[in-house]
């Protein structure tokens, strides 16, 4: 049960912030991934 009571403490204190985070804006964060992913590309030949 103090798994349940730790989520909707962590819901409850979400709802209270002034703007909650949406997945679309997560930022410096998601565009190091996206650049990190697109540098480590390698260039595939095809047969």
């Amino acid at each position: 049960m103090a798994g349940k009571t730790r989520f909707i403490k962590s819901i409850t204190a979400s709802a209270k912030t002034d703007v909650p985070a949406m997945p679309w804006a997560r930022g410096a964060r998601r565009a190091a991934f996206i650049a990190k992913r697109t540098a480590g590309e390698l260039e595939v030949k095809a047969a």
